[in-house]
């Protein structure tokens, strides 16, 4: 088997797992928003467009999957594909986590905000936090490929 082709796995590995965890992320603060319009619903209140916020935010991790993705395809003449197979799971699995702990941290802002009104601000900032280690994975492991 040629050497390269694990470099290429890496690289399809981190677009991958990062995606996966940008679904589960999804699945967990959409369901949670969904509730909380159902909530709104059942008490005649409007229902916050902004909890759509909560329900795609995750979303953004699959981007940084498919950034790393291509910076590791762009570095395999280059970098040793054993690394590049080891960076695309490492550095997936964080991009995933991330997505999932934004999608647990959208659940309860989704809830919070559906039933107080309030509070908008103070909860993207904790939704933004879980974002900051996936763009960290991604930034970082850039910054190996030289």
């Amino acid at each position: 088997m040629d050497p390269k082709i694990l470099g290429m796995i890496g690289a399809g590995v981190v677009m991958g797992i990062s995606a996966l965890g940008s679904g589960v992320g999804i699945g967990i603060a959409g369901s949670a928003t969904i509730g909380a319009w159902k909530r709104c619903y059942k008490a005649n209140k409007p229902a916050p467009m902004t909890l759509l916020t909560f329900a795609g935010a995750p979303l953004t991790q699959t981007f940084y999957g498919f950034i790393l993705m291509q910076q590791m395809l762009n570095a395999s003449s280059t970098v040793n594909p054993g690394q590049l197979l080891g960076m695309g799971f490492g550095s997936g699995f964080a991009i995933a986590f991330s997505a999932i702990a934004q999608g647990q941290a959208g659940a309860a802002g989704a809830d919070a905000l559906s039933e107080t009104g309030k509070g908008f601000a103070n909860y993207i900032a904790v939704v933004g936090i879980c974002e900051t280690v996936a763009l960290f994975a991604m930034v970082l492991s850039m910054t190996t490929l030289g």
